[in-house]
């Protein structure tokens, strides 16, 4: 990146620096002609508006900016329920919804309006192209759009709306003191306009949401998770409700404490719930989306096994797998790659990758491209020297062998922990007849985390975790990590093995959108047989 420092300038790269990444991606000639189409757009906020009850108004906030360091900010990306809305990708913009059509700034019959950032040529210089209100309405195609300079002046009248919708209101936005209707000035105008008290959380609200949904079918678990958030926050172990509902010893007295929630028309879980379930369900124009991010992923796994050898370091392939999504018009990455060689493969959200020679190790590459905001997530598991040792191969096939049962357990109407139970299982029983473990219970030492979850617009999507149902993309991903140090035959020490596929839950079982990734032994090591496009690429020493 260059910069000009020099001092006539300097106060103007600051400010600019402010709205960094602002508007890198506005529609215009020259770019993808595969975004989503403002009529899905206009759909689901057709869907989250029938959701919502008699005299409600829904409102959501743009993400806000976040700073790398000093005065560069990261790459920008808009909160997904924003996006999944709008298709607007830009900051400081303010999206409401209401049940019943209003008055908006003058304009009558309003169910939807959005304020976005206005037009900005000396900004738009340094932070790219802005859509503006007449850019917005044109392109975006809702039925009120307004410059947010606008927002405080609209003339929505809070006070009219029996429930006011809204998700947590970030609380670390910094305020630009030059700009007076930033994501800071839109948050506070809502605040001061609705008159939301100071004390209210809409985390509490989801926690209360939790405990009326599941707090009797699933005692056990949400008092666990309630004791925990309440440590976590100490404002909450002073809640009557929350401390009534966890002194309530059966299922009748849990029923009588649930039913004293305190209500407010300041409300957060019927949101986040509408949101769950829209966004868990992919319509064909997402899936078209994830099935090309799934495929680019898969390609990468490909070629990073072709080319995998023991002298590369774990940062060069994670580049060769990232290089490959460039390749194919991927903008992103959808989460930190993870490549990590023996031991570092036993670390589950290992992102450092710095290991100068991946050595004759297992390398895990977790790794998933994001196309248009849909992300894949897809793990592989190879030996860099292109076979899998004796005990390495035992620990693969036995998490292969778990991956299986689980993807037979993908289907409609089965509990969204039916593929978890069914690969735990398969891990404790193996573990047990290798002698690695010698209790089921054991099992949870080299296994920790769960086999699933939905995948969309965030790699760890919104859903109910309720049943499956046809149309969910779910992630099955179970794995064996055996640090040096563990308490078994030092033969399996550093062995890391994951293995995980994007599955499509369809009306009649599951599709694997990521198959094309060589997943059994034989066909990994018949992949990394294969001659790599890179094998006579080299680069100068340094």
């Amino acid at each position: 990146m260059t910069r000009f420092l020099r001092p006539l300038l300097l106060a103007f790269v600051l400010t600019a620096s402010l709205a960094e990444a602002s508007a890198q991606r506005a529609a215009g000639a020259g770019r993808p002609a595969d975004f989503l189409d403002p009529a899905f757009h206009k759909s689901r906020r057709e869907l989250l508006r029938q959701a919502l009850p008699a005299g409600s108004a829904a409102v959501l906030f743009a993400a806000p900016t976040r700073t790398r360091a000093n005065d560069v900010s990261y790459i920008y990306h808009q909160h997904p329920d924003f996006y999944y809305l709008t298709g607007y990708d830009e900051p400081d913009a303010v999206l409401v919804l209401f049940k019943e059509p209003q008055t908006v700034g003058g304009q009558v019959g309003v169910t939807e309006a959005l304020f976005v950032q206005p037009r900005d040529p000396k900004a738009e210089v340094w932070t790219g192209r802005r859509l503006g209100e007449e850019g917005a309405k044109q392109q975006l195609k809702l039925q009120f759009v307004a410059n947010n300079t606008s927002f405080s002046g609209a003339g929505i009248r809070w006070v009219d709306f029996q429930h006011i919708h809204f998700l947590d209101l970030p609380t670390d936005v910094r305020d630009d003191a030059q700009d007076p209707a930033d994501l800071f000035d839109l948050i506070a105008t809502f605040r001061q306009q609705a008159g939301i008290p100071a004390t209210s959380d809409g985390g509490k609200a989801e926690l209360y949401h939790s405990v009326e949904r599941y707090g009797v079918t699933n005692a056990a678990s949400v008092k666990m998770y309630v004791e925990r958030q309440m440590k976590a926050h100490p404002v909450l172990a002073a809640d009557t409700y929350l401390q009534g509902y966890l002194q309530a010893t059966t299922d009748t007295e849990r029923q009588k404490a649930m039913a004293a929630r305190p209500t407010s028309r300041f409300e957060s879980s019927v949101l986040n719930n509408a949101l769950n379930e829209l966004r868990a369900v992919k319509t064909p124009e997402e899936l078209s989306l994830l099935r090309r991010a799934i495929r680019i992923s898969t390609v990468g796994q490909q070629e990073v096994m072709k080319a995998l050898r023991p002298e590369m370091g774990e940062m060069e392939v994670q580049g060769l797998h990232e290089y490959v999504y460039k390749k194919y018009g991927a903008e992103f990455e959808g989460y930190p790659s993870i490549v990590g060689a023996g031991n570092n493969g036993c670390i589950l959200h290992y992102e450092t990758n710095d290991k100068p020679h991946v050595g004759n190790d297992l390398v895990l590459m977790d790794c998933g491209a994001e196309y248009h905001g849909y992300t894949a997530d897809v793990t592989r598991t190879a030996p860099p020297s292109g076979k899998f040792s004796a005990a390495q191969r035992q620990i693969y096939e036995l998490v292969l062998a778990a991956q299986d049962a689980a993807i037979k357990e993908c289907k409609p109407g089965n509990d969204f922990q039916a593929p978890n139970k069914a690969a735990q299982k398969t891990v404790a029983d193996g573990l047990i007849k290798l002698g690695i473990i010698q209790k089921p219970e054991e099992m949870r030492r080299y296994f920790p985390h769960g086999t699933s979850h939905y995948l969309g617009l965030d790699v760890h999507d919104r859903g109910p975790y309720g049943p499956l149902k046809a149309g969910n993309v779910i992630t099955v991903e179970p794995g064996i990590y055996i640090p040096e140090g563990s308490p078994c035959d030092q033969k399996w020490w550093n062995i890391g093995v994951r293995i995980e596929d994007d599955v499509l839950i369809t009306a009649t079982g599951a599709e694997n959108l990521s198959k094309e990734a060589p997943r059994t032994v034989a066909e990994v090591e018949a992949m990394m047989a294969k001659p790599s496009v890179l094998d006579d690429f080299k680069l100068p020493k340094l």
